[in-house]
């Protein structure tokens, strides 16, 4: 919600797409981070803990960033709807990384 929300009023002020995209989804990391530590993963926060979560999130902005592009500029998909194709595929790549490497068990 937070970068589908941010993109949308980034665009709507006239910010191009890429940077639109870009920085709701830096946002989104952020928000993103606190609440998957507290109830998705169940985890405490920590530096280290946000540095491996901002490292795997620059892989999924990459991804989002590059799928919302295409799926606008070549795919014809309005821009909201091509974010939201960008932030699927993202969360998909971004959830298998944090799940295996980020969060792991260190039992």
């Amino acid at each position: 919600m937070v970068d589908i929300g941010g993109f949308v009023l980034l665009t709507n002020w006239g910010v191009p797409i890429l940077a639109a995209a870009t920085g709701s989804f830096l946002l989104a990391v952020v928000v993103n981070y606190l609440l998957s530590s507290r109830f998705v993963f169940r985890a405490g926060l920590s530096g280290r803990g946000f540095l491996l979560f901002a490292s795997a999130a620059l892989v999924g902005l990459a991804i989002n960033v590059g799928v919302t592009f295409v799926a606008a500029t070549y795919l014809g998909l309005l821009p909201a709807l091509a974010k939201i194709v960008g932030v699927g595929t993202a969360f998909l790549v971004n959830f298998t990384v944090n799940s295996k490497l980020v969060f792991r068990s260190r039992a």
